[in-house]
């Protein structure tokens, strides 16, 4: 948007309660655009009933009064109670429907014989607005700018009555929302005026107010080389009033305000008219916008001269001189230098706010961002504002914009997209290019996010529905769109199905190939597979379509910061249940990334996700209706671990973080101790006693192998020697007395269950076998189903096991051990699975058939014996001579 000295003012008028006087001082100090942001003093009201909202006799005196931006939605919360909680069961929010919104204001006098245009930056799903009684218009689409002329219906001078109404009701058949994007999707669409409105005045010759919300003004870098830069600007100039001759001016500023290219052009513009002024600017010496290591910026400022030289409007906006591109084989290009591209998914909610964010939220979530040394965001998945994009070109962050085209594209198991939803999505994707396309962070435009399910559709997204509606129709409409409104940048969609492996008879579109370029959100150790898979996957799809660039949309794994595992491979990921400890999600980021980082082919790769963000599909991790997925919480409040992995690999900050800080209480005597560290040299030291430095360590992994801690109170602290100085992180630990005695060992699970008595630790020190449980798993929408475990009180450690050919090597001192192993059949008849318990060499237990001991499956059992240890601990292999070992719990005890 043009910005002026006249907005700056207007500000701090308080629009809604600023004087007459005040603003017609603003507008006789600045002949161009007055903006005033209508933040305070509105009345709000959620309700789907209402009528008669927009007559000024109409009674809201018992409404909430809010400023904007605004939001009547607060969803999702974490479960742990907290006195510092922000979102609680009590104040949650997650009504979708019809809000409303009036204000009354005073315009000042001074608008009289000027354009008056109601500009709203964002509102959710839809908006109908009426000034002072007169409906202005509508707009469906809760993401992008939008502006409404206000000018016959506008009094200046006197009180005039703004009444908007939005709606953010849940797409459905008939609805009021059936055509219009996301019709699904995994996040939380939150309803209001969440972004700032505004009244802005123009001259009746202005750069077009009506051109989708954008700028009406739109350059790009044509051509780079020899030092010089050649820079294309369209100027759409709108006449609102009766014919006239104008000129249009064109300069490009350096940042130190000095002019480097300047062009002139005079036209004449009928009445009601709209005419384009083209201007070709060629910059000497041209310093380009280089990401983040030189994001150098020009002022781009377009003036419109009415005769005389009096300045009818004005553009005044920062632009980088750059140019992209993209290699199937080496990747991303800036300026004709390669540039790893790596970064993060980000939505744009924060517990307690929702999407009403100031820009000071913004810009701590950038900060954030920079930190961990991203250099690109992925701008998920609908179109983001103004402020954001200011940022990504300020910092040189490489942005992939996208329009909410989500999962789902129709209804009631329709095989194509309705005739409204194609023209929402279009009037989404115009508004996208147009309001962005002059940043030069913007890389590429994307155009859909999974929409390759086929008939593998989750339930949470189809409702029920196990149709399969074509995507190809929509995806080459909204393809060629794109190319038709920007031919400089590619388009790209982020798929999530393709080359995976489903049950026979799925059928899954390949739709990658509509696109310039293919973005491939891919959970492997996650939702599927296991984290090594990645590899080979990448390099399989790649080889389907060598000829199109290849990235990484989306990967990770959940993580709750009050969940802990002693391994991360103890037990099957509970990728829908809660069973999410953080643990994990450490371990899936280091070997995602160590495949990711070796494949030089991709363009991008983008985590998923930089925060915590709500959602009313998951019951998941240490929280309800919040996608436990980000490396941030949803109240920014905790880094978790695998963000210090990133910052170690990703940037030069001196960065020393011992993981499993939060892991406090410690079920185990003995454990690894990693540090991410990007020192040369760390030096980790426990209850003061230095155990040895490691130096460059792979991946910035550092790793303390077999540390055994003391009962009661530790202290670990890991020391990173920098050409700046030392950099020390410590962390306290404590160990109960039981556990420093004794191992007792949940076996099968990341997560130990909790009994009375005793304090078990997830599986651990194992060598071989797999995990298993009699549990039924949780899904969308569906919890888990605890077994029940007959002949035991403890069900929750007896229901999950170890089970194969399969090792234990306890670290224990060497001396006698009691040895109690509990054991549960889940599904073999007696005679069906036979096994041995060998402990250091000497068998214990022999020819074990836990069904017939038991009496059945599902039912407990327990065998113990005494066993010596030597110098190298205690080894329990259990052996099995018919179908597989297996044991769920294992306790040992010294004599």
């Amino acid at each position: 948007m043009v910005r002026s000295s006249a907005l700056a003012l207007a500000l701090a008028c308080a629009a809604a309660g600023a004087s007459a006087q005040a603003l017609a001082s603003v507008a006789a100090r600045q002949d161009v655009r007055a903006a005033v942001t209508l933040s305070d003093g509105w009345r709000f009201k959620q309700a789907d009933d209402l009528s008669g909202v927009e007559r000024a006799g109409f009674d809201d005196s018992s409404w909430s009064t809010v400023s904007v931006p605004h939001t009547w939605n607060r969803v999702g919360y974490y479960i742990p109670p907290s006195p510092d909680r922000v979102n609680t069961p009590e104040n949650v929010n997650k009504t979708l429907g019809v809000g409303w919104y009036r204000l009354t204001f005073t315009p000042s006098a001074t608008f009289r014989g000027k354009r008056a245009w109601l500009e709203f930056d964002a509102a959710s799903r839809s908006a109908e607005v009426w000034l002072n009684g007169v409906k202005l218009g509508a707009h469906e689409g809760g993401f992008s700018r939008f502006r409404l002329d206000a000018t016959a219906a506008l009094k200046p001078g006197v009180p005039n009555l703004l009444v908007v109404k939005t709606d953010n009701s849940r797409p459905a058949q008939g609805s009021s929302t059936a055509d219009i994007l996301p019709l699904a999707g995994d996040f939380f669409v939150h309803g209001g005026l969440y972004r700032p409105v505004r009244l802005i005045a123009t001259d009746p010759v202005h750069l077009d107010m009506l051109d989708f919300g954008g700028p009406g003004v739109y350059a790009k870098t044509t051509a780079v080389g020899d030092g010089k830069a050649e820079v294309a600007v369209a100027s759409r100039v709108r006449n609102s009033g009766s014919a006239a001759t104008i000129e249009v001016a064109t300069r490009l500023l350096d940042a130190k305000g000095a002019a480097v290219a300047e062009t002139l052009g005079r036209v004449r513009v009928a009445a009601g008219a709209v005419q384009t002024v083209d201007a070709a600017l060629t910059v000497p010496q041209a310093r380009l916008w280089q990401g983040v290591a030189d994001p150098y910026l020009y002022r781009l400022v377009v003036e419109v001269r009415r005769p005389g030289g009096r300045v009818a409007d004005r553009l005044d906006q920062a632009f980088g001189i750059r140019q992209m591109r993209f290699d199937p084989e080496k990747g991303f290009f800036l300026n004709d230098k390669p540039l790893r591209l790596h970064g993060v998914g980000l939505h744009q909610d924060i517990e307690g706010k929702g999407w009403a964010l100031s820009e000071d939220d913004i810009a701590a979530d950038i900060a954030t961002i920079r930190e961990m040394g991203a250099n690109t965001i992925r701008l998920t998945h609908y179109q983001h504002g103004r402020t954001i994009h200011e940022l990504a070109d300020k910092y040189g962050i490489v942005l992939w914009d996208e329009i909410p085209l989500v999962s789902a594209w129709t209804l009631g198991g329709k095989a194509e997209a309705s005739p409204g939803l194609v023209a929402n999505a279009r009037q989404q994707l115009t508004e996208l290019i147009r309001q962005n396309s002059n940043h030069p962070s913007v890389a590429t435009w994307g155009i859909a996010n999974e929409v390759d399910f086929g008939n593998s559709m989750p339930m949470f997204l189809v409702g029920g529905s196990s149709a399969a509606p074509d995507p190809f129709a929509l995806l080459r409409t909204l393809n060629a769109h794109a190319k038709a409104e920007d031919p400089t940048r590619p388009t790209v969609q982020a798929n999530c199905c393709e080359g995976r492996l489903f049950a026979p008879g799925t059928d899954i579109p390949v739709v990658a190939e509509v696109t310039d370029l293919s973005g491939a959100n891919r959970y492997f150790g996650w939702y599927f597979g296991t984290v090594d898979d990645l590899g080979p996957h990448l390099d399989a799809t790649r080889a389907t379509r060598p000829e199109q660039p290849l990235s990484v949309a989306e990967y990770g794994a959940g993580g709750a910061i009050t969940m802990h595992s002693d391994d991360p491979l103890g037990g099957p990921a509970d990728s829908r249940g809660r069973a999410q400890p953080e643990e994990y999600l450490s371990y899936v980021h280091e070997r995602s990334w160590a495949t990711l980082a070796s494949k030089t082919y991709l363009w991008g790769t983008w985590l998923w996700n930089s925060f915590d963000f709500a959602t009313t599909v998951r019951r998941e991790g240490d929280a309800e209706d919040i996608n436990t997925k980000g490396l941030v919480t949803y109240d920014r409040k905790v880094k978790k671990d695998a963000f210090f992995f990133y910052k170690a690999n990703w940037t030069d900050t001196p960065t020393v973080h011992i993981n499993g800080r939060r892991y406090v209480e410690r079920a185990y005597g003995v454990t690894d101790i990693r540090v991410y560290s990007n020192a040369s040299s760390t030096e980790l030291t426990l209850n003061g006693k230095s155990l040895g430095a490691k130096a460059d360590c792979p991946q910035r992994v550092c790793i303390w192998p077999a540390v055994r801690i003391a009962e009661g109170e530790n202290r670990v602290e890991a020391t990173g020697r920098f050409a700046s100085g030392a950099v020390t992180d410590g962390v306290g630990w404590t160990l109960a007395a039981d556990n420093a005695r004794n191992f007792r060992i949940d076996s099968g699970t990341l997560l130990a269950g909790r009994v009375s008595g005793r304090r078990f630790g997830s599986d651990a020190f194992f060598e071989g076998g797999r995990a298993g449980t009699a549990d039924t798993p949780a899904d969308y929408g569906r919890p888990a189903k605890p077994a029940v475990i007959q002949g035991t009180a403890d069900s929750t450690i007896v229901t999950t096991y170890r089970e194969g050919d399969f090792r234990y090597r306890l670290p224990v001192p060497a001396g006698r051990y009691k040895v109690t192993l509990t054991f549960m059949e889940p599904k073999a008849k007696p005679g069906e699975r036979r096994f041995d318990v060998i402990a250091n060499g000497r068998r214990q237990l022999k020819d074990v058939d836990v069904a017939s001991l038991a009496g059945g499956r599902l039912a407990a059992v327990q065998r113990s014996f005494t066993a010596q240890a030597d110098a190298h601990g205690l080894n329990l292999h259990f052996a099995p001579s018919k179908g597989e070992a297996l044991v769920s719990t294992v306790e040992v005890e010294p004599q």
